[in-house]
């Protein structure tokens, strides 16, 4: 004889049967949705948490226990992911938010030693300003840039053509290529 289940599954509306029954058919949800549908209606239809499990493929009832104790509480919304897992964002949207206005300013070569943005220049005036972020890697400034959807190549900023500024011991220099406008044709 089994155990009394300590939260057995509520009655299912027939909204809720209905739901159930089409995810758990659709061929194009998510398979974890998928597996918790077929999961609930298989609780519903009177098998033990065990054999529900048994049969989705897992190995253990438990999961299926929490899962009736959150559909019971959140209905249809049990069905979706509860957590991402992972280490948690290590900077917030406002250094974020940073990063990104930075990386949209146009560098001044005077200040920033370069007319066009690379990912260790954009590193060292993130590290470097007085509000700046003294730890950020160049690889969190990438994935930043890459989840606002900026490409460093199609948002870098260029050079006029010819021309480009050198620094020198008596500071920053103007350097023209007099062969410019033949080589551009």
């Amino acid at each position: 004889m089994s155990r009394r289940r300590k939260d057995p599954l509520r009655a299912l509306t027939e909204q809720e049967q209905q739901a159930l029954a089409h995810i758990a058919r659709a061929g194009s949800e998510r398979a974890d949705v998928v597996t918790r549908a077929r999961q609930v209606l298989l609780v519903a239809s009177g098998r033990s948490y065990s054999q529900a499990a048994a049969a989705t493929g897992r190995r253990s009832y438990q999961s299926v226990s929490k899962l009736v104790t959150r559909f019971n509480r959140d209905g249809l919304a049990a069905l979706e992911s509860h957590g991402s897992g992972g280490h948690p964002p290590s900077y917030d949207a406002a250094a974020r938010e940073r990063i990104l206005a930075e990386a949209r300013r146009t560098p001044k070569p005077e200040r920033d030693g370069t007319a066009s943005w690379s990912l260790m220049t954009l590193r060292h005036a993130l590290r470097e300003g007085p509000d700046g972020l003294p730890q950020v890697s160049t690889w969190t400034i990438g994935q930043v840039l890459h989840e606002a959807g900026l490409r460093w190549l199609a948002a870098r900023s260029w050079c006029e053509t010819g021309k480009a500024v050198r620094k020198r011991r008596s500071g920053t220099v103007t350097v023209t290529d007099p062969d410019a406008q033949a080589k551009k044709i």
